[in-house]
């Protein structure tokens, strides 16, 4: 009983936060319920023109043509100016959904800005899409449409029993029986079907999830031949999404079919015991068919009011899943006084850091290093040394669980992120693309960059030959993620990106990893043009490449075992020497 309370109070509070989406647009909002209930209104006069229109027809021989008439028109000036209202109510309805599905969107996607590095290491981004897109539109196509209608909806059904009182408190008996039957039977299944709709939500974000992870692998998967594996797991968790799918939907919709029996049934008392108290002449067949009418628009709404029970349940869940994304806490707030790093001559320091991505399990122990400015610094080790963790610390991805890291005497955690990160320039083993012109791609790290500044950077490393060979040269589309160009020559372009940047600390992260030995030697001497005055830290697994750093940094298990230049690395023989050794025997 505890649990079911909590639930219910998590799903209020959740409607509640997707309330004050709505109440943005009031008068919008309150429009479409105004025209919503003009409609109601105007349709429960239908029942009564037409009860009363029956009754003047009375006999073949005793017809009032005038009255008959005038009650017809009458008739049909309400389902005009009804069918008018309802039509304005669901154009304002769209406008509400879009206005509200765009702001809810924005307000996902400047959170996921916000988000440290740690909270993407650990979500699928199809999960993430899945959120953004499915989650969000099941909620604006729910619930702006679905809350007027229950709100207004409440009118058709207490005007319509006013009504029925009126005509005939003996027929009214029925629903006193069928109603809170109705009533209870909504209750007990919307508590059936609210954790299916969030498990519908979980699995179809597992589904993207999978799906965006092969599609971004689909080379490999063809190079191992593991098509049909991937099938197989496609289909299992195709499986686990249809049917949850299909359990929630199922479960859903049994309250329509059963409420509207209900409705059916209470249709067939209502015509039989109107029939007997037509036969005592204690009702006329006008208001009988008036009655009918009258009870069609009473149970109408309360069927409508189960199946949008069920919608609502979709939407709660889906809420929930993007509020937990927007719940999620983003980086840690700079310090009210912290310092803004500007100008930053490349001064770093390493003062016995310590570091774990999981408590109790340290990736970086007690380490220590200093690179004056203008200096090369190489590190190097073995995977899972440490070395690209050295750098997500640097850059404040992640925060040193203990040590200090200083730029200038400045300690990193008492200065502003936004300053800190404009100091460096990157150029990543994973190359990222946009979908853009080369020009605005290469351009991006710096505002307001000429065409002449980038035809001259991409001069220096060697691909504005490439680039001018295309048909539409620097203005040549990329389009996702860059597929219609090889990999070595998205790592030309991001290293022509990162000297545009007036940044003066550099980061090379197996920045040559995807480039042949031949363009590998055509770039270092622009690298070394590039690293020129800067502070730089090269990630390099081709130690070939780092013969000239001023200093070398060998990591193993998260420790500095080895530091010097290149030819002091190799006279000590030592780990370094033997995986330089190794990778010339290779």
């Amino acid at each position: 009983m505890t649990e079911h309370k909590t639930k219910k109070a998590s799903a209020a509070k959740t409607l509640k936060r997707t309330l004050t989406y709505l109440m943005r647009h009031k008068v919008l909002l309150f429009t479409a319920a105004a025209m919503t209930l003009f409609s109601n209104i105007l349709a429960l006069f239908i029942p009564s023109f037409a009860g009363r229109a029956i009754d003047a027809i009375g006999t073949a021989h005793n017809v009032n043509f005038e009255k008959v008439i005038a009650l017809c028109i009458n008739m049909a000036l309400c389902v005009g100016a009804s069918s008018l209202c309802a039509w304005l109510t669901q154009v304002l309805i769209i406008r509400i959904g879009s206005k509200v599905t765009a702001e809810m969107r924005k307000e996902v996607f400047d959170h996921l800005m916000t988000l440290p590095v740690s909270f993407f290491d650990k979500t699928a981004a199809g999960d993430i899409i899945s959120r953004i897109s499915y989650d969000i539109d099941t909620i604006n196509t729910s619930l702006s449409s679905d809350l007027i209608e229950v709100a207004t909806s409440m009118i058709t059904v207490v005007g319509s029993l006013v009504m029925m009182i009126r005509i005939s408190p003996t027929l009214c008996v029925i629903f006193a029986v069928t109603t809170p039957f109705i009533i209870f039977l909504t209750r007990h299944r919307a508590a059936v079907v609210r954790p299916l709709f969030h498990l519908r939500s979980r699995k179809l974000g597992e589904l993207n999830g999978f799906v965006e992870e092969m599609l971004s692998g689909h080379k490999t998967i063809k190079a191992y031949g593991r098509e049909e594996t991937i099938t197989g797991k496609f289909d299992q968790k195709n499986e686990d999404a249809v049917t949850t799918y299909y359990e929630a939907d199922y479960q859903g919709t049994l309250i329509g079919p059963t409420v509207a029996f209900v409705n059916n049934l209470s249709l067939a008392l209502i015509s039989g015991i109107g029939g007997l108290l037509y036969l005592h002449q204690a009702i006329t067949i006008g208001s009988i068919s008036s009655f009918i009418l009258y009870s069609k628009r009473f149970s109408g709404p309360i069927s409508g009011i189960a199946e949008i029970i069920a919608d609502l349940q979709s939407a709660i869940s889906a809420a929930r899943r993007v509020f937990a994304l927007l719940d999620e806490p983003g980086e840690k707030a700079d310090d009210k006084d912290a310092y803004v790093l500007d100008h930053a001559k490349g001064d770093v320091t390493f003062e016995h850091v310590r570091f774990s991505y999981i408590p109790g399990r340290e990736i970086i122990h007690d380490l220590n290093l200093k690179a004056d400015a203008g200096k090369m610094i190489a590190i190097v080790g073995p995977t899972g040394a440490g070395k690209t963790t050295i750098i997500n610390l640097l850059m404040r991805f992640y925060d040193p669980d203990a040590g200090t890291i200083r730029i200038d005497g400045h300690d990193i955690v008492h200065c502003t992120r936004d300053s800190l990160r404009a100091q460096f320039s990157m150029v990543l083993q994973d190359t990222w693309m946009f979908t853009g012109s080369i020009y605005q791609n290469i351009a991006y790290g710096r505002d307001n960059v000429t065409r002449e500044e980038v035809e001259e950077v991409c001069k220096k490393v060697d691909i504005h030959d490439f680039i001018t060979s295309l048909k539409d040269g620097y203005d040549t589309v990329l389009s996702d993620d860059g597929v219609n160009i090889s990999k070595g020559q998205k790592q030309l372009m991001t290293i022509a990106r990162a000297m545009l940047s007036e940044a003066r600390m550099l980061i090379l992260d197996e920045a040559t990893s995807n480039v042949d030995s031949n363009t590998e030697q055509k770039i270092q001497k622009a690298m070394m043009e590039l690293c020129k005055g800067k502070t730089t830290f090269i990630i390099a697994h081709r130690l070939s490449t780092i013969k000239s750093a001023d200093e070398i940094l060998v990591l193993q298990h998260g420790t500095v075992i080895e530091h010097g230049t290149h030819e002091q690395l190799l006279a000590k023989k030592g780990f370094y020497a033997s995986l330089f050794n190794a990778q010339w025997d290779e």
